[in-house]
C-alpha cells in the first residue's frame, strides 16, 4: 500500500469530516433546544425511514463504483473507467428515481401506520425529492474515492452538510415555528437541498476533472454485468439490514411505551439516546471513518498486484492506530460525559447515557475500520451478511427486552450487538490476511 498517499488522503478526509460532524452536532444541539427530546425523537423516526429510502436509492452502487474503479487502476486499464461510471450513473438514476417515487407515494401510510404520527408525512415527502440526486452523487463520490483523490470526493459531503444546516435554519428563522411537524419538514427540506447541491458540486468536479482518463475507442463488453454482480447482492443484503434497523428504531418507542412510559415520554427517551447521546459517541468516529473508506481502493489495488505481505502489515498498523486513538477518545468522553450533556443539550439524562455508552467506543470504531478493510479485500458480502445477522438478532432482542428493562435494556442490546459483530469481523480479517481464506481470485478478475 502506498502509505504516504493513504496518510495524506486520510488527513484531508479527517479534517473535512471533523468540520461536517461538528456542524452536525451543533445542528442537533440547536434543534434539541428548540423542539426538545420528544421532537428529536420524531425526527429520529423520520431519519430512520429516510435512511431506508436512501439505501434503496444507492442500492450498493457507491461501493461498486469504488471497487471496480480501483480494480481497473490496479490492472492498469484506465480507459475502461469512464464506461463503468456511465453505466453506474444509469443504474443510479433508475434506483434513485424508484426510491424517491416510493417514499413520496407511501409517506401517508408510513407516517400514520408505522410511525404512528401523521406529522411526519410532510417531511417524508420532502425527503423523497433528494433521492435521485443522492444516488447519482454516490457514484461520483465512489469514482473519486476509487481513484484515491480524497479532496475531490469531499466536495459532495462538505457542501451537503453546509447546505443542509444553512437551509434548515434559514427556514426556521423565516417562519419562526417551533411546531415539531414544521421543524421536521424544514430539516427534511435542508437535507433534500443538500443532496441536490452535493450532486451538482460532484458533477462539476467530474466534468472538469483534468485527470479523467480517456475512454477506450472500442466498446468494452460485460461492464454492466460486472456492476450488477457487485451492486445487486450488496443492495439486497443492505435492504434487509436497513429494514431491520428501521424496524429496530421503530420498536424502541413502542417498547418503552409497553414498559409503562407514556407515548410522549417514550418519544423523549428515544430522542435523548438517538438524538443526543449517540451523536456525541459517534463524533470521534470521524478520525476512523475516513480510514475505513479510503483503505478500500488501496487494499484492492494491492490485492490485484498479489502483495499479501503489504496487506497484512497495513491491517496490523491500522488496527493498532484505531485501538490507541479510540481508547483515548472513550476515556475523554467518559470523564466529561456530564459536562457534554449539560453544555450541548442542557440534559443530565443525556450525560448519563453518554457515560453508559462511552466504554463501547473502541469496539465500535475497531469494527468500523475492520469492515472497511474486509470490503477492500473483496469480503463485502461477508460483512453485509454479518451485519444482517446482527440486525436480526438485535431487533429480536429489542422486542423482548425493551418492555421489561426500558432504555437500560436498549443499552445492553447495543453492547452485545457491537461486541458480537466485531469479534466475528476480526476473526474473518485474520483469516483473510493470513491467506487461510482467499478473498478474491485475481485470475478471475484479469479475465473479465
Amino acid at each position: 500500500m502506498r502509505t504516504r498517499r493513504l496518510a495524506a488522503n486520510t488527513a484531508i478526509t479527517t479534517l473535512a469530516s471533523i468540520f461536517t460532524q461538528a456542524l452536525g452536532l451543533w445542528f442537533q444541539s440547536a434543534l434539541a433546544r428548540r423542539i426538545g427530546a420528544a421532537g428529536l425523537g420524531l425526527m429520529g423516526l423520520i431519519t430512520s425511514v429516510g435512511s431506508l429510502a436512501a439505501t434503496f436509492a444507492i442500492s450498493g452502487i457507491r461501493f461498486a463504483s469504488t471497487r471496480l474503479v480501483a480494480e481497473e487502476m490496479g490492472m492498469g486499464r484506465m480507459g475502461r473507467i469512464l464506461g463503468l461510471i456511465r453505466r453506474c450513473l444509469a443504474y443510479a438514476a433508475v434506483c434513485g428515481g424508484l426510491a424517491g417515487a416510493a417514499l413520496w407515494s407511501s409517506s401517508g401510510f408510513v407516517a400514520g401506520r408505522l410511525l404512528g404520527d401523521l406529522r411526519a408525512s410532510t417531511a417524508l415527502k420532502v425527503l423523497s425529492v433528494g433521492m435521485p440526486f443522492l444516488s447519482a452523487g454516490a457514484v461520483l463520490g465512489g469514482y473519486f474515492t476509487g481513484t484515491c483523490r480524497a479532496g475531490m470526493a469531499l466536495g459532495g459531503p462538505v457542501s451537503e452538510e453546509t447546505v443542509r444546516v444553512g437551509v434548515t435554519f434559514a427556514l426556521l428563522a423565516a417562519f419562526k415555528s417551533s411546531d415539531p411537524r414544521m421543524t421536521c419538514a424544514f430539516a427534511a427540506a435542508g437535507s433534500a437541498a443538500g443532496e441536490v447541491v452535493s450532486f451538482l458540486v460532484m458533477a462539476f468536479l467530474y466534468i472538469f476533472d483534468k485527470k479523467r482518463p480517456r475512454p477506450e475507442t472500442r466498446p468494452v463488453p460485460g461492464q454492466l454485468k460486472r456492476i450488477t454482480s457487485v451492486a445487486v447482492p450488496l443492495a439486497f443484503t443492505a435492504y434487509a439490514r436497513v429494514a431491520l434497523k428501521t424496524l429496530q428504531q421503530l420498536l424502541i418507542p413502542m417498547g418503552l411505551t409497553k414498559s409503562g412510559a407514556s407515548a410522549q415520554r417514550a418519544l423523549a427517551g428515544y430522542g435523548t439516546v438517538r438524538g443526543m447521546a449517540m451523536p456525541v459517541i459517534t463524533f470521534p468516529m470521524v478520525l476512523f471513518a475516513s480510514v475505513s473508506e479510503l483503505v478500500v481502493p488501496e487494499l484492492t489495488e494491492e490485492q490485484m498486484r498479489g502483495n499479501g505481505e503489504e496487506i497484512q502489515r497495513s491491517a496490523k498498523s491500522l488496527l493498532k492506530f484505531t485501538l490507541y486513538l479510540s481508547a483515548a477518545s472513550a476515556l475523554f468522553v467518559l470523564c466529561f460525559s456530564k459536562k457534554l450533556g449539560a453544555v450541548l443539550f442542557s440534559s443530565d439524562e443525556a450525560g448519563r447515557f453518554i457515560a453508559l455508552l462511552a466504554p463501547l467506543m473502541p469496539v465500535m470504531y475497531l469494527d468500523h475500520v475492520t469492515d472497511g478493510m474486509l470490503r477492500g479485500l473483496g469480503e463485502h458480502m461477508f460483512t453485509m451478511g454479518l451485519n444482517l445477522m446482527d440486525s436480526l438478532v438485535s431487533t429480536t432482542a429489542m422486542w423482548f427486552i425493551l418492555p421489561r428493562f426500558a432504555l437500560d435494556g436498549y443499552i445492553a442490546v447495543v453492547y452485545i450487538s457491537e461486541i458480537f459483530n466485531f469479534a466475528l469481523s476480526l476473526k474473518r480479517l485474520v483469516r483473510v490476511t493470513s491467506g487461510e481464506t482467499p478473498a478474491v481470485s485475481v485470475c478471475q478478475k484479469t479475465q473479465i
